[in-house]
């Protein structure tokens, strides 16, 4: 043994002294950051929310939407079926005979026979066809 005194602790390493710097600024930082991330996180919360609420809205509306077209689609399409019907009606010899009498015409084999109680001016004698 020597009378020698202890050699001195070996110095500590500079890279953790940094370290511990380092992790006492990101802890300072810290609740910044978890400000920041709170924020945006509540930001897209309230993003989310927005869009689930816009899209139920415009799949309610839609809906309706389709339904009136649908049933704006039948009464056209029921339009059109009366009016092909008339289209063909009239051009049958039947309507041509029936339309003629009631504008007063008579056949050529028909005799006229008017009663005496029939009034001066007589009211319509056929229903008028509407079409839409």
């Amino acid at each position: 043994m020597t009378d020698a005194p202890a050699p001195p602790p070996p110095p500590s390493p500079p890279h953790r002294t940094g370290w511990r710097r380092l992790s006492l600024r990101r802890l300072a930082r810290l609740p910044l950051t978890m400000m920041l991330t709170s924020l945006l996180v509540g930001l897209g919360i309230v993003q989310l929310s927005f869009q689930l609420i816009n899209t139920a809205y415009r799949s309610v509306s839609w809906t309706q939407q389709t339904q009136e077209v649908r049933s704006r689609i039948q009464d056209l399409e029921r339009d059109v079926q009366i009016l092909q019907d008339a289209e063909t009606y009239t051009n049958s010899p039947g309507y041509l005979r029936e339309l003629a009498r009631c504008q007063g015409f008579v056949g050529k084999d028909e005799r006229i026979i008017v009663s005496p109680q029939a009034p001066e001016s007589p009211g319509e004698n056929c229903r008028a066809l509407r079409l839409p």
